[in-house]
């Protein structure tokens, strides 16, 4: 859509004649409009499947003009020809009306030209800096324009979707079977995980199970005051995936990784960014400054790209593992297909990308990233299916090199082929999870990128000092981390309804061990002990409130306390503590205080740790989700 803006002293128009059959019906006289900004508009043949989002937009627009100028007066003309592919009327007519009811509902006084007829003008534009203004509005979702001006999305997209897709199911033994052959048995969740990539499922009719955990216990909530898909995150649920992230980035850098920081904006205007969009099969948010059109970030692709580009490299340096934890990385899926953690907008992707030699390497470092990938998600302590997606031909000639990987896992894995390459990868793996709504989602990933060294001109000097395209493997050893936080919950709700205590691992627990007074006199032994265990970096609070024991007990155990202890007189002459512990029924296990210590110690070593979030003292915390 183009609009083309003029702040008047006035507008005086007449219609004339129809210039359309479907013109609207109205009175033949003369209108005049003093002390206005006049919006001359165009809807394009590109804004036709989103001209919803296209009115919204427009709306913003001349919201954000007419605040600078300081004016509530508006005229919407329409002039089909600021355009040189204006959309079908119907649609034009519908933006106009949207984008009229809009302003009205915000306190503006619009003048609407009428639609579908010649008409007579006489206009006085004030003249100063802002009194001309010219916008181009581009939906959300749509990458760039052709030069028609029509509006495409990615071809990776379309590709995927056009392309045929075969899949099947490897055994341990390497044997392949189509999927629709295959005998699950006890693979109930490698059964419902084949059947969710076939049938291509995607969206959910109601709310995952998490999306009530998740606010329950005072983690993560929708934010109203943002874009659908994005989150607020509280202090305990900062906590979860702030020790989520350090575990995964240190374990990253151990492997090589180069920690770098990039930005979360590029230009579509770039050449090898705007040809690496059409080879990504995901939907953008898209931003204007300037002159010039920019989308925000979904990996860390372009910046890591675009460095290794600008580096001298030998062969002797690969492989080179550029790694950055990406806050944040954007994604505009579709509404219907939003689902809480597992699907969002906005999220923090630890992406790591490899300059490989060669193939042989880069098969290499792939399965090493595989066997990181396995230790990692085991260290979350979820159950997860492979996944494997190849270009035909790659798969046939290296059957062995994936057998080998299933062999590893000693689990059957699900297997994709496809004829045509729709992305830039030649083959890829995924862990996957799969919910309480048989809803699977990618977790960790390794790709095996063939075009973008090229597309970004990466080299490095071989051994003859001559220049070599790499081969760039992309990796997630985790994926996405509000990701994993939606795994654990999903499998806490998955024990639950098992009648088993639903728990986080100890290390992610936000309070590892809660003391509970029996009443005010015992609360300063509480805060020494408390010192005690701080001391050994153990997150450890104290039940302060005026409540009985047994509604301290319920609350802790509502909040998936790993360690309850009530303290009294008995616990305090006999230096024994009758510890309520979750991960064994909630059994109440003698226990001093040195050997809860060393019992939560062997449980967390080597793990990464963070103080408590909230203030120690219960009775000094603040509400942030009052849902129960």
């Amino acid at each position: 859509m183009r609009i083309l803006t003029v702040h008047s002293d006035f507008i005086e128009f007449e219609p004339k004649k129809k210039a359309l059959k479907a013109a609207e019906e109205i009175e033949k006289k003369l209108k005049r409009v003093e002390e206005c900004l006049v919006v001359f508009s165009s809807v394009e043949k590109g804004d036709e499947d989103h001209f919803e989002n296209v009115a919204e937009k427009a709306v913003i627009e001349v919201e954000s003009i007419t605040e600078q100028l300081g004016i509530k007066n508006v005229v919407l003309y329409p002039w089909v020809h600021i355009s040189n592919t204006p959309s079908r009327p119907d649609v034009a007519l519908r933006v106009l009306k949207i984008m009229e009811a809009s302003l009205k509902e915000k306190g503006f006084t619009i003048t609407r030209a009428p639609f579908g007829w010649y008409k007579a003008f006489n206009i006085k534009c004030k003249g100063h800096p802002l009194s001309e203004l010219s916008r181009s509005i581009i939906a959300d979702g749509v990458l760039v324009k052709k030069a028609d001006g029509s509006q495409i999305e990615s071809e990776a997209l379309k590709a995927e979707e056009e392309s045929k897709h075969e899949f099947f199911i490897m055994d341990p033994d390497g044997t392949l079977t189509p999927v629709k052959e295959y005998k699950f048995g006890n693979n109930k969740k490698l059964e419902k995980f084949a059947k969710y990539e076939t049938d291509k499922l995607r969206a959910s009719e109601t709310p995952p199970p998490h999306a009530l955990l998740m606010r329950k216990l005072a983690l993560v909530d929708y934010e109203p005051g943002s874009d659908a898909g994005n989150f607020r995150w509280y202090p305990k649920g900062w906590m979860v995936k702030y020790l989520i992230e350090e575990f995964v980035k240190n374990k990253t850098i151990e492997y090589g990784g180069m920690p770098i920081e990039s930005p979360i904006m590029y230009s579509y205007t770039h050449p090898a960014i705007e040809k690496y969009m059409h080879r990504f099969p995901a939907r953008q948010y898209m931003l204007k400054s300037g002159t010039d059109n920019y989308f925000l970030r979904f990996a860390a692709c372009f910046g890591q790209f675009l460095m290794s580009a600008d580096a001298i490299m030998s062969y002797n340096n690969l492989p080179i593992k550029l790694f950055e934890m990406s806050h944040y990385s954007f994604r505009r899926e579709q509404r219907g297909e939003l689902a809480a953690l597992r699907r969002l907008r906005t999220f923090t992707m630890p992406d790591m990308h490899t300059i490989a030699k060669d193939l042989k390497s880069a098969q290499k470092y792939f399965r090493e990233q595989f066997d990181l990938s396995m230790e990692t998600l085991d260290a979350f302590e979820l159950e997860y299916e492979s996944a494997f997606r190849s270009q035909k031909d790659f798969f046939e000639k290296n059957k062995k090199w994936f057998q080998e990987m299933v062999k590893a896992r000693n689990k059957p894995a699900l297997i994709e082929t496809y004829e045509k390459m729709y992305a830039y990868f030649i083959c890829k793996f995924e862990f996957n999870f799969v919910d309480n709504q048989n809803k699977a989602s990618a977790l960790s990933t390794v790709q095996i990128d063939i075009e973008n060294a090229e597309r970004f001109d990466i080299s490095y000097i071989d051994k003859n000092n001559e220049p070599q395209r790499p081969l760039i493997l992309h990796t997630s050893i985790s994926g996405a981390i509000e990701r994993i936080v939606y795994a654990i919950l999903e499998k806490a709700y998955t024990e639950q309804i098992q009648g088993k205590a639903p728990m986080f691992p100890v290390w992610l627990s936000p309070t590892q061990v809660r003391l509970l007074p029996v009443n005010e006199d015992f609360i300063s032994h509480c805060k020494k002990l408390a010192k005690k265990f701080q001391k050994e970096n153990i997150r450890i609070d104290i039940d302060d409130r005026s409540e009985r024991v047994g509604k301290k007990i319920r609350a802790a155990e509502k909040e998936w306390i790993p360690y309850i202890i009530v303290v009294g007189e008995k616990e305090l002459e006999s230096k024994n503590y009758n510890v309520r512990v979750r991960e064994e029924e909630r059994k109440e296990i003698p226990m001093t205080e040195k050997e809860l210590i060393k019992r939560i110690k062997l449980e967390v070593k080597g793990l990464p740790y963070v103080p408590l979030t909230l203030p120690m003292l219960m009775s000094l915390r603040p509400i942030f989700s009052q849902v129960n």
